[in-house]
């Protein structure tokens, strides 16, 4: 009799090749490297071709292992999101969510958007990464996440943005530090104002500098960065003890004591958050319930912009639309 295929079989051969080792891989599966070895030779008689390449210092996938090895991951993928399926509560007495935030968001809506999703549904828990948008993406792809707070623009295939609010930026001072145009205290300050000024900005890994930098760009100006940061915390520290002013959104300005908005002329362009997705994912009532309370926390605390409700795709096209809305 044939051998039989079984699920250990995929992920035994994904894990040596992430490792490219066959120690590493029994290692972190717990189990023999014999008998990974031996139940890695099952898989590749059953299939009739050789998945693994052993003959350098490093175990790599052949050409035939690559493409099985991707729909392995797929299928695996599928599996863990049916099960998260069947262990849904659609009354949110219990559930779970991944949720993935860009750095900035941290700043000023995580908190709240927390604090509203335990208050409401407590019995939801909730499990936070703060990353980048390219990371946050890849992993909503390799269902990793299931949902994700960033802002719109190109995204790669098999990801879908439903818009949530209009983020805007502006100048920030200590209290006391505003510049302010020639000749009036209330005008907005000209952009060519801020060149050679002195600034505080974030680092270039938040996508939060790269459109700084654009606008500075598109203006012309070219301030002097005397301090760069990856901490929006530190950036408010350093800007609110000190005559160095920043850009942060709005939104974060508001809710600091210390700090204070210069208006520019011309303004920075806005951007739109979104809650990010992966196609054809399926969503719990705890995604659903989140996205809601999203929606809702945004209006109340007065974001402009709000996006309008969006339908998550189907997942099963027997479901009601109700049971899809990611808002």
């Amino acid at each position: 009799m044939a051998p039989v295929l079984e699920l250990r079989h995929l992920r035994y051969l994904l894990a040596v090749a992430e490792h490219g080792n066959f120690t590493r891989a029994a290692e972190d599966l717990h189990i023999s490297q014999p008998t990974l070895s031996q139940q890695v030779r099952q898989l590749e008689r059953t299939l009739g071709v050789q998945l693994l390449d052993r003959t350098g210092r490093t175990v790599r996938l052949t050409d035939a292992g690559a493409a099985y090895a991707e729909h392995a991951r797929r299928a695996l993928r599928d599996l863990a999101a049916a099960e998260r399926a069947v262990r849904d509560v659609q009354d949110l007495s219990s559930g779970h969510l991944r949720l993935g935030v860009t750095p900035t968001f941290t700043a000023y809506l995580v908190g709240p958007l927390a604090v509203a999703l335990h208050t409401r549904h407590p019995g939801i828990g909730l499990t936070l990464t703060e990353a980048t948008q390219d990371r946050i993406e890849a992993a909503l792809l390799a269902d990793e996440l299931d949902l994700g707070i960033a802002f719109a623009g190109p995204h790669p295939p098999g990801i879908a943005a439903a818009p949530l609010f209009t983020e805007t930026l502006g100048l920030v001072t200590a209290a006391g530090e505003a510049p302010t145009a020639p000749g009036s205290a209330s005008s907005p300050l000209p952009v060519r104002a801020l060149a050679d000024r002195e600034l505080a900005l974030l680092s270039g890994d938040f996508a939060t500098r790269a459109h700084i930098d654009a606008y500075f760009a598109a203006h012309r100006v070219a301030p002097r960065i005397t301090v760069e940061a990856n901490s929006i915390q530190a950036l408010t520290e350093i800007v609110r003890r000190g005559p160095l002013a920043t850009v942060l959104p709005d939104a974060i300005t508001d809710d600091h004591p210390h700090l204070t908005p210069v208006p520019l002329d011309p303004p920075l362009p806005t951007r739109t958050v979104t809650l990010l997705h992966r196609q054809g994912a399926y969503h719990s009532a705890a995604t659903r319930a989140f996205a809601r309370l999203a929606h809702d926390l945004v209006r109340a605390r007065g974001y402009t912009g709000a996006g309008a409700e969006a339908e998550a795709p189907a997942h099963d096209p027997k479901r009601s639309a109700d049971e899809h809305r990611l808002a």
